[in-house]
Parts: structure tokens; sequence; C-alpha cells
């Protein structure tokens, strides 16, 4: 397929990176791309959404890997995969004996081996360069669900106007479901049966990167997860924790053991960040090194260094993201760096899942949530603009219109962006430049 229309074809169709940022990926298909790489590492505890439709539909989204592949001019398509997922691997096997450039890339089972940095290494052997886009080294990496979601937009003529969402914790029945973009986290929490904690939180996304939710909170392209926790949970908890205190606590109490820059999965890939450097810079508030400060630009946000290496419980990550953002508002960019080379120490530094599981109290929630994808009823969603990195998309329909499920309600917006459909048949009650409410 010529890649002007397969861009065309994902951007119209709103398909974008279904977790993390959700970078538009008609943006990713390049002809530098030499590697393309299907992450279903699954990097966040208890989530199990990408190995359950890769299991499923492994003959489809191999399909549509393969077209990727041709359509970039790719010399080899990876499925990283960690070795723990036998039924999916099994599945994947029966299918890609048709594709000669596709294999597998088996992953230990450890954190964070699905942040693209680290799955590049591990599948490649090769290492991006700190603040660089993987396709500076001729990479180019796909989510499971992104691709499955191209195959539907390509095949089936169908854009993006549903989310699979793991409902997990304290539920009486964990579940991993489809529900229309724009469902209320409320309506999704209830296709797993009771609530069973009392006064429940809402942490939306993986236990290691999300954050906080309400119930009225509308599902986006990029909502993966809901974990319900109870209020006093260790990573509700911590999520609440004022920055400010943080600082104070690590003023009187770091003890520069350097567990945190140790243990760091870009660190170990020869970036140049270095938390505990960090740390004692920032509460003694030595500008001597101003290097130090700046290269928080490099930190991930994997959380490794403040929910599993830090044995004083304190928050690197947390406080690093503050002063991230400090630079970034007043225009300071991340300088070009190179990597130093890789250590052989990294092999014994990787972070075992079951461990990092036990560490933030999560073990008794590690239970299979299996995938349904009926098609669920709702009365009314809210539909967002801004679900992906970029410009908004632009609302064109107006208060009072009838609309259609799949239909394009908002048209990309001017530069990097993609479009916006209906995922329900009804009528549009509200539109403004954030959101458009529709009620069925």
């Amino acid at each position: 397929m010529d890649m002007k229309e397969l861009s065309s074809i994902l951007q119209q169709n709103g398909i974008v990176g279904a977790g993390g940022a959700g970078f538009p990926t008609y943006a990713k298909l390049d002809e530098r791309a030499e590697t393309i790489i299907l992450n279903c590492a699954e990097c966040e505890p208890l989530l199990r959404l990408h190995r359950q439709l890769l299991e499923k539909h492994a003959a489809e989204i191999a399909e549509m890997f393969h077209t990727i592949a041709e359509t970039v001019g790719a010399k080899e398509a990876i499925i990283g995969i960690k070795k723990a997922y036998k039924k999916t691997i099994e599945a994947v096997n029966a299918v890609i004996e048709k594709y000669p450039e596709m294999r597998l890339g088996l992953l230990d089972e450890v954190y964070p081996a699905g942040d693209e940095v680290v799955l590049i290494y591990e599948v490649t052997g090769k290492v991006v360069r700190p603040g660089g886009l993987p396709i500076e080294s001729g990479v180019a990496v796909f989510n499971v669900e992104t691709v499955y979601n191209a195959y539907r937009a390509l095949h089936e003529n169908t854009p993006v106007e549903d989310k699979l969402v793991s409902v997990v914790a304290e539920v009486e029945n964990p579940i991993t479901v489809r529900v229309p973009i724009g469902t209320p986290l409320d309506e999704v929490v209830a296709q797993a049966g009771h609530v069973t904690t009392p006064n429940p939180v809402y942490f939306v996304g993986g236990p290691m990167m999300g954050n906080i939710g309400t119930g009225a909170q509308p599902v986006t392209k990029t909502t993966n997860a809901i974990l319900v926790l109870p209020e006093d949970h260790y990573i509700i908890q911590k999520k609440l924790k004022k920055n400010s205190i943080d600082m104070k606590r690590a003023a009187a109490c770091c003890c520069q053991c350097t567990m945190c820059t140790d243990l760091c999965p870009r660190h170990l890939l020869g970036h140049p960040i270095e938390p505990n450097k960090f740390m004692l810079a920032a509460t003694c508030k030595d500008i001597q090194e101003p290097n130090i400060f700046i290269n928080t630009m490099f930190c991930s946000s994997c959380g490794v260094c403040e929910l599993y290496s830090c044995f004083q419980g304190l928050s690197p990550r947390s406080l690093m993201a503050e002063y991230k953002a400090g630079l970034r508002a007043n225009g300071i960019k991340a300088p070009h760096v190179e990597a130093k080379p890789v250590g052989p120490e990294r092999e014994y530094r990787k972070v075992p899942m079951e461990r990092l599981m036990a560490r933030i109290d999560l073990t008794k929630y590690n239970k299979e949530a299996p995938l349904d994808e009926s098609e669920i009823a709702v009365k009314k969603v809210k539909i967002m603009m801004s679900q992906h990195i970029g410009a908004p998309a632009s609302p064109i329909v107006k208060k009072g219109d009838k609309v259609t499920k799949g239909q394009m309600i908002a048209e990309p917006g001017k530069g990097l962006s993609v479009g916006i459909h209906a995922s329900v048949t009804g009528t549009v009650t509200e539109v403004n430049d954030k959101y458009v409410i529709i009620e069925t």
C-alpha cells in the first residue's frame, strides 16, 4: 500500500497510540524505519488487554503489522512479547510463518519492559539517543491495540469509536471490556460487578504511571485500565502526597544510597539521568551543576525510583517531574547528548514484576480479567477533542445534530492531529472546543 494512502486512512479514522500519550499513528509511518516493533510487553502490573487481544485476533493483527512493514519498507517486524505469555505466543506462532520478515522478540518478566526505549534495546540491541525518537535509530514502535484499530479501519471501515479497558483490583469480577469512547468510568467499573471496598478510588492507567480519576471522567483513546483501590492503599496515598512535603522529607532523610540511580532503567541504558544527584542538589538548592536539573528531561517517569528502589519512601520521580515541567514552561529543551555504553551490571538490575507487585501491595489483585468484547449500552458519552499528542480535533457538528456511530464529529486540527468519531448513535446535546456530548 502507498504510504500516503495509509497515512490518510489512519489520520481520518483517528488511529493513535492506544495507551501512553496517544501519538498519532500516521506520523510514525516513515521510510527510515528499518525495523518495526509490536509492543506486547504489557508493561504495567495487572494489565492484560494487549496479550488478550493479540491472542484472540492474532491473524488480523499480524496481517496489519505486515502491511505496515511493507508500506514503510521495513526489513524486519518484531513482536516484542514476554516469555510468560504462552497462550498468546502459541496464537502468534500459528500465523506468522507466512510473513518472512516477522519474528518474536521474547522478553523477561520485568518492569518496564514496555517502555519503548527499553523494548528497542531488548529486541534489537540498539540504544535510542537520550531525548531522541526511535526513528533516529531506524525503529518505529506500535501498540497491539493500535495495530488492531488500524486493521479495523483498513478492512472494516471502522474508525476508533471504542476502547478496551481492564477493570481490576477491588471488584467482584475483574474483566477487560470494550466500551464506547466517552463512557463515564463509573459505567465501565459497573461491568465488573460490585465494588468490594468502601470509599473506592479509581486509579486510571497502570499502577506505576497512572493517575487518580473520578467516576464522571470519560474514557479516551488512551484509557487502558481502571484500578479500583481502597482509599488508604499505598499507591493512592503516594499519589496524594504534596511535592512540598516530599521535598522536606528528602532533605531530612535522603542518605544518598544511590539505589534510585542504580536501578533506573534509562540510566542503565546510558542516559544521563541520576535521581540521587538530583535529590541532593534540589534539597540543598545547589545549582552549581545545572545539568543535574536539565537532565531530569531524560526521565521517563516509569516510577521505579519512588515505588520500588527507595527504602525511605521518597519521591524522586514526582519531584523530577515538577522540575521538568518548569523547564519546559520556560522554553528549555533537552540538550543533544549521546548515551554512554551499556554496562554488564544492567542484566542484574532489572526489576522482577513479581517482586514489584509485592512491593506496591498488588499481588492479591493479580487475577485473570477475561476479555469480553460484547457491546455495552450507554445513555450519554462525553468525547474529548484532545485525546492525542498534537493539535485538538475541530468539531464539525452542532447542538441538536443527529449522529450515527462511527460518523466523524471532529476533523483533524492543523498540524499533528487526527479525526474524532461518534461512539454511539444519538443527538448532540453540547459542543465546544474541548468536548462533544452525545445522548442516545
